[in-house]
């Protein structure tokens, strides 16, 4: 069971591994990246952030897809962490368990020509490419896709954050 889909430019970190994992009773974490997927540094840094007795596993988008897909992690309560808007689209649109994306902090760190990035909060600032996936991120049936950074924030929803701005 996919328990939400997150987008977070930092991927793991305080806030993710403790605070959303405890609220949303995640046994496991998967970071879905395909640059995190093949950087042993990155993964031994984020190994070291989570709380003892979660799983994590960091794949490639394709391999995510594959193991969200799996009918053994079905009893198994997964946080799918993404940096960018485009992943989390891609698995959206491929797993069919997928009912939530949260798109939390986004493109922050996106090194696209600055004066074509929209910033829409201070979470959040993203290039055409990640604006036009948002959108269809927001069309895909029975997702639920919204903006909240901490459990105890208001919910946002996707066409109240991009209202006057894209």
């Amino acid at each position: 069971m996919i328990v939400q889909v997150r987008v977070d430019d930092r991927l793991i970190h305080g806030q993710v591994a403790l605070v959303w994992t405890k609220e949303l009773n995640a046994s496991a974490i998967l970071v879905a990246n395909d640059g995190a997927a093949k950087n042993e540094v990155a993964q031994m840094t984020m190994k070291m952030a989570i709380p003892s007795g979660k799983k994590l596993l960091i794949r490639s988008i394709k391999d995510s897809i594959n193991v969200l897909t799996d009918p053994r992690g079905k009893n198994m309560r997964i946080f799918v962490i993404t940096n960018c808007v485009k992943d989390a689209y891609e698995i959206a649109k491929n797993v069919s368990q997928v009912e939530q994306v949260n798109v939390a902090n986004a493109g922050r760190f996106d090194q696209t020509d600055k004066s074509k990035i929209i910033r829409f909060n201070s979470a959040i600032a993203l290039n055409p490419e990640e604006i036009t996936k948002l959108k269809e991120l927001d069309k895909l049936p029975d997702v639920d896709v919204f903006s909240q950074g901490l459990p105890t924030s208001e919910k946002v929803s996707i066409p109240q954050l991009i209202k006057g701005k894209a």
